[in-house]
């Protein structure tokens, strides 16, 4: 028997999966902050390896949280503003969930 998940049980883990290294949320915030998209290299602001960079911001670019296009000799970079809207619904969503259990299974 195959098990599904929702379309909103897969975009937020996709959203979860790319907050999930330091490094992603120090660029997210980063991003945040610019008042218009972001051209120059991230690594020259952060303290991570370019290399490094590269595949955080591929992980970002790949759960749909920022946008970026190559302008030789530079890359443009900022939040995807549809898909960050969305991932503050999930996350509020799942998160303000109250939790119901009264078991003492845990102290």
């Amino acid at each position: 028997m195959e098990k599904k998940y929702s379309e909103q049980e897969e975009q937020l883990a996709r959203f979860a999966k790319a907050l999930g290294h330091p490094a992603r949320i120090a660029i997210l915030k980063y991003l945040l902050a610019q008042e218009s998209c972001f051209f120059g290299e991230i690594h020259e602001i952060l303290p991570i390896a370019k290399a490094t960079v590269s595949q955080h911001l591929s992980e970002l670019k790949n759960a749909g949280l920022i946008q970026g296009e190559i302008m030789p000799p530079k890359v443009r970079y900022c939040i995807n503003k549809e898909n960050w809207a969305i991932a503050g619904r999930l996350f509020e969503s799942f998160l303000g969930q109250e939790v119901r259990s009264e078991s003492v299974c845990c102290k």
